[in-house]
């Protein structure tokens, strides 16, 4: 075997374990997505029992749960299932800064003392603060990008470190791609679980096997960018 021939092999066995990774990663989530969808009809009713103001009602919802360090990961999904992924995503987001930013506020001027006290002796958060004061906006959006703090708990983490309002406002762009996953996983799982609960159905199979590949793509290109901002984030605070 020539030593391009080795190069190409060992380049092709990690792009297939991450497809494979990708298509497991997704069958893993649409069943997470089809369990979660038990909850949606009771959301859906409120929702729209709300008329024109269901929206901000549930972003209203959601932002509260966020600032109450509530883990908000089945309205995520509730939004797909309700309002479709586009409309689903931008509800969810909208929310997400809102109530971020307000639990950044909190740290910064109410609760500081708390909030020092429960990071005292973190030492990955001390790490990033150090990474922060040199790049601030950067360094804030990788962590948007890779998980490496629980989204809750770095909201109000990021009020104590030296990040100013706006830059962290403009890293919040970094929600985005997770947002879009968890949302088009809620819309695919909303319409798997009204098939099973037996209403009829308003797909046909080639629309079935298109939405559950997008779900795989994006998958993917989330682990994709989670990883390159893992990466990048670990140098940054090494």
């Amino acid at each position: 075997m020539t030593t391009q021939d080795t190069a190409t092999g060992e380049h092709t066995r990690p792009n297939a374990r991450r497809i494979v990774a990708g298509i497991v990663a997704a069958i893993a989530l649409l069943a997470l997505g089809r369990w979660a969808g038990g909850y949606v009809p009771q959301v859906r009713i409120w929702v729209e029992g709300l008329g024109p103001w269901g929206p901000v009602g549930f972003i209203a919802v959601y932002a509260l749960a966020a600032v109450a360090m509530v883990p908000a990961s089945l309205l995520t999904l509730g939004a797909g299932a309700i309002f479709g992924v586009l409309a689903g995503t931008l509800y969810v987001f909208v929310a997400a800064v809102i109530g971020s930013s307000i639990a950044f506020l909190i740290a910064r001027y109410v609760a500081r003392s708390t909030v020092e006290r429960r990071l005292h002796d973190d030492e990955r958060f001390a790490a990033v603060d150090r990474a922060i004061a040199a790049e601030g906006r950067k360094i804030v959006l990788l962590l948007r990008l890779s998980p490496v703090f629980p989204f809750n708990l770095l909201n109000y983490a990021l009020g104590l470190s030296h990040i100013g309002f706006r830059d962290y406002l403009i890293a919040s762009v970094g929600m985005i791609p997770a947002t879009m996953m968890y949302v088009y996983l809620g819309s695919l799982g909303g319409d798997v679980a009204a098939t099973a609960g037996g209403e009829a159905a308003t797909r046909s199979t080639a629309e079935w096997g298109l939405l559950v590949v997008g779900l795989a793509a994006t998958v993917a290109v989330t682990i994709s960018i989670t990883r390159i901002a893992r990466k990048a984030l670990a140098e940054a605070t090494q």
